[in-house]
Order: structure tokens, then sequence, then C-alpha cells
């Protein structure tokens, strides 16, 4: 899997990437209605509890429209928020503070809303069963939504579809005989990792001994996401998902099963509510 890094540059893309989108063409004709010497203290203020993330993002922007701008960070990426948490304080030209203000809070309220929501699930479904992000992210936010589970404390699962082979079954009924698919992987492996999706124990029991590395049990009743863990706990690393939400995760961890894929976790995110406000 590729590792989930935030380089510099690319963080400073995605500023310019977004700034553009909120200045262009005409820039912030509202703002610019204020005075140009206005240099003001303003606060970026918490309205909930949470995982914070995002910090990096929003001090690149601020740093963009004006390097003159302080931004002091008060709290730590990853660590836990309350309402009412002063997260961070920017100084300087209140124009340029407004400028940047949207952009900057939409980075860390998406990116914190993200890890929040992602240390919920692992906490419910406690002990060590992995809680893992998929490739339902939203088109180019990827590197983004993935670094906020990480934040969370998930585990990324394969960040594109050269990290790993995962036959599907859209792969499966494609060939009567699905295990041929799964041996030519075996035979082009170089080094990846193989997944192969089950949804019935009938197709687990076809391929148990085959030499792939992880059994993706979707879509299944706890009783029957029980059996086929304890069929295949000896050949494979196990991996639940389908439908699963805060309320049934602790029922599916239960099953001892080693990792857990929420698609929601990246797909339906609500973000942490996040203010500026002036001294």
């Amino acid at each position: 899997m590729s590792k989930i890094q935030l380089s510099k540059n690319y963080i400073k893309s995605s500023c310019k990437f977004a700034l553009n989108e909120d200045l262009a063409p005409s820039g912030d004709i509202t703002s610019n209605l204020l005075k140009n010497n206005l240099n003001k203290k303003v606060k970026m203020i918490s309205g909930q509890k949470g995982i914070l993330g995002g910090l990096e993002f929003a001090k690149e922007t601020f740093k963009l429209i004006d390097k003159k701008i302080k931004f002091k960070i008060n709290k730590k990426e990853g660590s836990k928020i309350n309402k009412g948490t002063v997260i961070a304080t920017i100084e300087g030209n209140l124009k340029n503070i407004l400028k940047g203000e949207r952009v900057a809070l939409n980075f860390i309220s998406h990116i914190s809303g993200i890890a929040t929501k992602t240390d919920k699930f692992v906490k419910r479904a406690g002990g060590k069963t992995k809680i893992c992000c998929t490739r339902k992210t939203i088109p180019n936010l990827r590197l983004i939504q993935k670094y906020g589970v990480k934040l969370g404390g998930g585990t990324n699962h394969r960040f594109n579809l050269s990290d790993e082979f995962l036959i599907k079954d859209n792969h499966i009924v494609s060939e009567k005989k699905f295990e041929n698919i799964i041996r030519k992987a075996i035979k082009n492996k170089k080094g990846r990792r193989i997944t192969v999706e089950v949804d019935r124990i009938y197709q687990l029991k076809k391929i148990l001994g085959l030499k792939f590395d992880r059994i993706l049990l979707d879509n299944m009743k706890i009783k029957t996401l029980k059996v086929c863990v304890k069929l295949a706990k000896k050949y494979y690393e196990t991996e639940a998902s389908g439908n699963v939400t805060l309320k049934n995760i602790k029922k599916v961890a239960l099953t001892g099963v080693d990792r857990i894929s929420v698609g929601a976790l990246t797909h339906t995110v609500s973000a942490i509510d996040l203010k500026l406000e002036l001294n």
C-alpha cells in the first residue's frame, strides 16, 4: 500500500488550487471594501469536540495570501479538541485574513471530520480489529481524506488500483472458474498483496488453500461471517465489509475478523464546526 504522506509541495499546490477556486477572477470583492492597513488578531475556535487535523493546510493558505500573517498553532495535529477550544490564533491584515478564512476552515473542518468519525469507529470496534477506509473518496481529494483516516487511528486500504490485487464480484462473475483469476494474480504478484472478495460460504470453500493474502467477506450476516472467519483464519488475514455502521460494528468485530472496511469514513462525512472570531 502507498504511504499516506503530505509533502510540502502537495499542501502548497492544494491550497493554491483552493484559493484560485475561491478568489478567481476578481478576488474577495467584499473584503476589498475594508481599509488596507486594518490589522487584527482573530481566534480559530472549535464548535464541537473531535480530532483535529489539517493545520498545515490552513497555515499555508494564509501564507500564500500574505507572508506577514502570523499563524500560531495552539493544539497539535491529531489531538483531541472540545467545544470552545482555541485551535489557533491568526494575526495580521484583516482584509487578507478574511480572504483565506473559508479555505483554511474548509481544510481543517473536512480533515477533522474524517479523523473524528474514524476515531468513533475505532473505539466502538475495540480490541485489535483494524478499521480501514476504501477508495470511496471524493475525486482529487483521496490523499487528504486518507490522511484524515490515519489521524483518527484508522488503517488505509490500497491507495489506488496499482497497489494491490483485489479480486471482486465483478471479476469473479466474468469467468466460470474464478479460481483461475486468483491463480493469474498469484503468478503476477511481484510483491503485491492479493485480496479475494466472497459473499457466500461455498465460494470461500472453493478457494481455501490457494496462496493469496486476504479474504474479504462482503455483506454477510453475522452468523455467516462467524463461520467464514473460523474457516479462513488459519489461511488468510480476514476482512469484513458492507453496510457497516456505528450501531453494528461491535457485532462485526466480535466475529474475530482482523479488519473491517468502512466506505462511510470518506464518502459520508460531517465537517467539524469551526469559526474565526475577532478579538
